[in-house]
C-alpha cells in the first residue's frame, strides 16, 4: 500500500469537514492507499483544542513530522483550500515532496 497524507480542510464547518475527511479516506483507502490525516486525529476530544493557538501548533508540527516516508501528500479541493492546506502545500514544495490534488464530487455528501 502506498502511504499517503491527507490534506483537507477542518476549521470552520468543522461537523461537515470531518464528514468530508472520512470521505477523502475511504477514497484513499478505495485507492489502496494508507493514509494518514493528522486533523482528525489529534483533534479528537481530549487530544488536542484547535482553538488554542500552541495546542494547533503543537498538532499541526506532529502532522508534517509524519511526512517524512510517505509517497505523497494529498489535496482534496471539493471544499476548497484552507489557509492550513495552503501552509502544508508551500511546505510540501520546499521539502520537494510529491503532490496531488484531487476532488472526490458530491457523492462524498451522500456517504458514498
Amino acid at each position: 500500500m502506498r502511504r499517503v497524507i491527507i490534506e483537507s480542510p477542518y476549521a470552520g464547518d468543522v461537523e461537515r469537514n470531518l464528514r468530508y475527511l472520512r470521505a477523502c479516506l475511504r477514497d484513499s483507502l478505495l485507492r489502496g492507499e494508507a493514509p494518514f490525516a493528522s486533523h482528525g486525529l489529534y483533534t479528537q476530544p481530549g487530544v488536542l483544542d484547535d482553538h488554542d493557538p500552541e495546542q494547533r501548533r503543537l498538532g499541526i508540527e506532529a502532522g508534517f513530522a509524519w511526512w517524512w516516508g510517505t509517497e505523497a501528500v494529498v489535496f482534496y479541493e471539493d471544499l476548497g483550500w484552507s489557509p492550513g492546506m495552503k501552509v502544508a502545500l508551500e511546505l510540501a514544495a520546499k521539502r520537494c515532496e510529491d503532490t496531488e490534488v484531487r476532488c472526490i464530487g458530491r457523492r462524498w455528501e451522500d456517504g458514498a
